[in-house]
Order: C-alpha cells, then structure tokens, then sequence
C-alpha cells in the first residue's frame, strides 16, 4: 500500500505538523503517486524544500499569456491561442520577446490539506527569462490551490537573452506546505535573535527581514553591479560555466556618489548589503519591498532553501542577489535603500540535507554572482 506525504507526515518528530515539506516527503509524494512525472527524478532535482520542474517534449509558442481561469482546461486555451509548436527533444531555442506554454513532465495530485508555491529557479531569474507555472482552472500564477489534481505548465518568455532549451532542462521548481507555515514579524524578531537572520547593512524586520541594495561595494572604482546588453548571444540553459560574462554583461563600477541610475527596461544585477541566514529548521522567499517606492521590479526568483548562509553548510556570508528591472522612466537607487524583504516559514521537519550539502548548490557563500552559466569574471575594477 502506498504511503502519502500526510502519513510520513504524522508518523514522523517534526518540527511543526504545518510547514514546508522537506525533500524526504517529497520524495514520499513520488511513491504515492502525489507527484507522477514520465521518469524518476534525476541527480539534483529534489533540493532540501523544493522540487525542479522539468520541461516535457514540446513547446507552444502562443499569442499571449494568459490564466485559464474557473473551469477550463491550459490545453483547450492552447488549441485557441498557439501559433506552432516547437520540439524540444533535441533542444530548441526560445527568443526574446516571444511567449511559449511547455507541458511540464511532473504533474500533481495533491492532498486536501497539501497546496505548492512555484517560482523561477534562480539561474533562470538571473537570466532574465520570465517563468511562471500554471494549472488548470488557474486564477493565479505559480499559486496551486490544496488538493490540485492535474498537469502543470510553464509559461516562458526570454527577455533579455535568447536561450536553449530541451526536454529536461529546469527552468522552475515547486515548493509544498501543509497548512499555514508564514512566520508573523513577533515571532520572526526571537528568531533572529536567536540565529542571527541577517548581518550587516540594516538589519530591520517589517514584513519579513528586509534587504538593501549594496551599490558601495569595495570602495570607489570596484563592481558593484552588472547592467545586461542588448543583442546578445544564446546561452545554453543546462551548460555551467561555458560563457564569457563581458559577452552578455557590462560591468557597473562604483562611482564617487553610491547611487545608480536604472534606466527603462533595462536588466540588472545588484547584490544586498545584508549577509542573509536561512537557519535548517526555516525556508524563506523573497518577495519585493514595496510596489509603491520605486518603478522598478526585483527578484523573479525567490526560494531560499534551508541552510542558505549557515555556517556548518560552508555559508557565512551569503548574500541575496537581486535581479532588478526598472520600468517606464529611468530612476536612481541609492547605498542602502530597501529594495525587498525575505519571508520566512517553517518547515514540517528540518531536512535532511541542507543546502550546499553536497547537493550542486551553485550560490552558497555567494557575494554579487552571475548566474551558473557564466565563468568566474577576472574582472575588478573600471580601470
């Protein structure tokens, strides 16, 4: 007899009967048929409190985003809206300023008392490749309600970069919780005291810990940042380390005054000045600031496994990387100014490995870090 997630669940010590399910559920929903997906999760898919999603065989380039809305089926809205339709068995490139439906191999049928939270992965977020997970009879993106029965899809739309993908690649991944598992800013203030959520820059709670903007770095003349450029080449989203940062990025040096103007529509990479600490028994997700101080958008990508910045996980000093986009007309950030915060929750039973445990964890330790795809620039000052 299969065993489900709420069993293990409520067999097992855990920390809090509510929370974010660790990878040992997770790997229990597959055995229970409450994730079905065509093959086996390979090496590295299940992360400490998520899943990566993996793109099936076709992609449907369409007219327009879209919500399926109460009662209708992502598939009925392709056959409305798909213009053609893309292999992507032997790998296929995606291009800029297009919108593109991919079936995902992993489709869900979810306890009543079990709902899931999707979110670019942070590769995909540093990218600049806007991804967004819907269900059927969606009313939100990358919201799936408890007890959701059926296939996921990944809408994708490259915005700065054109990219490679295949059958496979992962461009999102899934978080699942039972219950109510946000942790109010009372209990979040003991917290910190108690292991330390944030250290250096600011270090306020309201909302969640907020964050800073770094944009003093080393001192006059060093990075600070990295502004996109336009017309660029294509990257290759499951190659690591292959590209030349200075072929896809302009470095951003530190000037007399730390400030920055953004300028419309153009794609940054910024770095908090707030070393951040997800301690094992917690999960966290960036969330912005504020729409209200600023015309600008930061951080697609938001999860933040346990462990992220934890000292026995080799992550003193890790610090948010913020992808950050400004809109309409250009405008200036300074040293300091909160620019997002980090939700926290708790997590059903502390995992089993944490992150940067031997896992492939691209970002522990990290300080301002292009994506995964990049090598290690040699580059530090304007000069």
């Amino acid at each position: 007899m299969n065993v489900t997630a709420g069993q293990v669940l409520n067999g097992s010590a855990s920390l809090s009967a509510n929370g974010i399910l660790p990878e040992r559920i997770i790997h229990a929903m597959f055995a229970a048929g409450e994730i079905a997906a065509d093959e086996a999760p390979v090496s590295g898919q299940v992360q400490p409190a998520s899943l990566d999603l993996r793109l099936g065989k076709v992609a449907y380039r369409v007219r327009a985003s879209f919500l399926p809305g109460p009662h209708i089926r992502v598939a009925d809205r392709l056959e409305q809206l798909k213009l053609h339709t893309v292999d992507l068995a032997s790998g296929a490139v995606l291009e800029t300023g297009c919108v593109y439906i991919v079936p995902l191999q992993e489709s869900l049928a979810l306890a009543a008392d079990i709902s899931a939270t999707a979110n670019p992965k942070s590769s995909t977020g540093r990218l600049d490749v806007f991804t967004r997970v819907i269900t059927d009879n969606g009313l939100a993106f990358d919201t799936v309600p408890a007890g959701y029965s059926g296939p996921l899809y990944a809408e994708i739309s490259p915005l700065t970069f054109p990219i490679l993908v295949r059958t496979g690649s992962r461009l999102s991944q899934i978080r699942f919780r039972r219950g109510q598992s946000l942790i109010p800013d009372v209990e979040l203030e003991q917290v910190h005291k108690d292991h330390t959520l944030m250290s250096g820059g600011n270090q306020r709670i309201g909302g969640g810990v907020q964050l800073s903007i770094d944009l003093e770095g080393d001192g006059p003349g060093k990075l600070i940042g990295y502004r996109a450029k336009q017309h660029s080449g294509l990257i290759d989203v499951d190659v690591v380390g292959a590209q030349d940062p200075l072929d896809f990025w302009e470095p951003i040096y530190r000037r007399q005054t730390a400030e920055l103007i953004l300028d419309p529509d153009a794609f940054y990479i910024l770095v908090s000045q707030e070393a951040v600490h997800v301690p094992p028994a917690y999960a966290a997700e960036m969330v912005p600031f504020d729409p209200l101080v600023g015309e600008f958008r930061v951080h697609y990508a938001g999860f933040f496994d346990p462990g992220f910045g934890h000292a026995s996980a080799g992550g003193i000093g890790s610090r948010a990387v913020l992808e950050v986009r400004s809109h309409d007309v250009p405008f200036i950030v300074e040293h300091g100014q909160t620019i997002g915060r980090l939700v926290y929750e708790h997590m059903a039973e502390r995992p089993e490995r944490l992150y940067g445990e031997g896992i492939g964890s691209n970002y522990q330790g990290q300080a301002l870090k292009l994506s995964k795809h990049f090598r290690s620039p040699d580059h530090t000052a304007s000069g």
